[in-house]
């Protein structure tokens, strides 16, 4: 048995004294039976989410069973318990056995226009065969799809939309029909409020998002998941590929010097903002706290920025927090994270599924 003692952070402004663990699961209530009790003190959050994340891909592609378990203990140590898989070419379901690695919520594989991304990564497909292909990942995935929504187009030299307006509309009806979301990435302004208007339900890093698309986004309660700390990377992109397009690379860099201008104005709007850090790919695991800590930067309130990674990720994702009879996967802290968030860059003890794994 264990109980977690001090400050249980059930929910934003819903603190509790005490918690147990028994069975695996949470309870409020202290058990009558008497056993040996674990006693760990502390701030507790429901483990934290990472809402774009790739386990089981680097910035080759897909990569094998050791690193991708190294890439889920990173994440696990960091706090992270519940990931939200944007696009992997490997198959990760035996992490679904493994007690002591997080849970993983998969979006099968990226869905991209031919020549249209990264090497390794998608489905490269046409249109004509992209509603097929969102069938299959939906029916892969766990309730979700991610498609490539733009990407750099050779012949202008610069970020375009991938998909006519008929064929991702009829895409993303399929995948509703199936019972799946649907979300893709997006650095461009052109390709948002196509997908939007085609009933997407997320759209990730979002950086093109202005002042007309944001009240559709709000309107439409379409999420995002900003990334910050992978945006942070797009003045090296920018560089590196300045020679061979540099219309492309200003354009990159105009997006990077307006990133948390384009945040806080989203946020100000309604439009839900999650955390995410777009692990796996080019970028380390483990960087939850630091996503956290970037949309702290960008204006948006400490309290609502833990929720985009604790109680409101969750919600969102259809996944259970601390409440009574949930399985316990749980962080505790030395401090209040919602008064000073770089708290959750040093987790005190981890617990998955009712067990202290760190």
């Amino acid at each position: 048995m264990l109980h977690i003692k001090g400050r249980v952070l059930a929910g934003p402004d819903d603190v509790r004294e005490d918690l147990w663990v028994v069975g695996g699961r949470v309870t409020f209530t202290r058990p009558a039976e008497s056993r040996e009790i674990t006693t760990v003190e502390g701030w507790a959050l429901p483990g934290l989410v990472d809402a774009h994340c790739h386990v089981g891909l680097d910035a080759h592609g897909a990569v094998d069973e050791a690193t991708s378990e190294k890439q889920a203990l990173t994440d696990r140590e960091a706090g992270t318990l519940l990931i939200r898989d944007a696009g992997s070419p490997a198959d990760t379901r035996w992490i679904d056995d493994r007690e002591d690695l997080p849970r993983i919520i998969r979006a099968g594989r990226h869905i991209a226009r031919t020549r249209r991304y990264i090497r390794n990564y998608a489905h490269e497909i046409e249109p004509e065969d992209l509603v097929a292909y969102v069938a299959q990942e939906a029916r892969r995935g766990d309730g979700w799809v991610k498609l490539v929504g733009d990407w750099i187009d050779r012949e202008t030299g610069d970020l375009s939309s991938c998909w006519p307006p008929g064929a991702v509309a009829a895409a993303i009806a399929e995948a509703h029909r199936l019972g799946a979301r649907v979300t893709a990435h997006c650095f461009a302004e052109e390709s948002l409020a196509p997908l939007v208007e085609a009933g997407i339900d997320c759209i990730e890093h979002a950086t093109g998002l202005t002042e007309e698309t944001i009240p559709l986004f709000a309107e439409r309660g379409v999420a995002i998941v900003p990334t910050l700390v992978n945006i942070a990377t797009f003045p090296q992109l920018a560089a590196g590929g300045e020679k061979k397009y540099p219309r492309w690379a200003d354009h990159m860099r105009r997006l990077h010097e307006r990133r948390y201008d384009t945040v806080r104005a989203a946020y100000d709007a309604g439009v839900p903002v999650y955390v995410g850090t777009d692990a796996g790919g080019a970028l380390a695991h483990g960087l939850v706290a630091q996503e956290v800590g970037e949309l702290v930067k960008a204006g948006i309130p400490a309290l609502d920025a833990v929720s985009a990674a604790a109680w409101g990720a969750r919600e969102w994702l259809g996944r259970p927090g601390l409440t009574e009879g949930a399985s316990a996967d749980l962080v505790v802290y030395e401090a209040d994270p919602r008064a000073d968030v770089r708290v959750l860059g040093t987790p005190r003890r981890v617990v998955l599924r009712g067990r202290v794994v760190s």
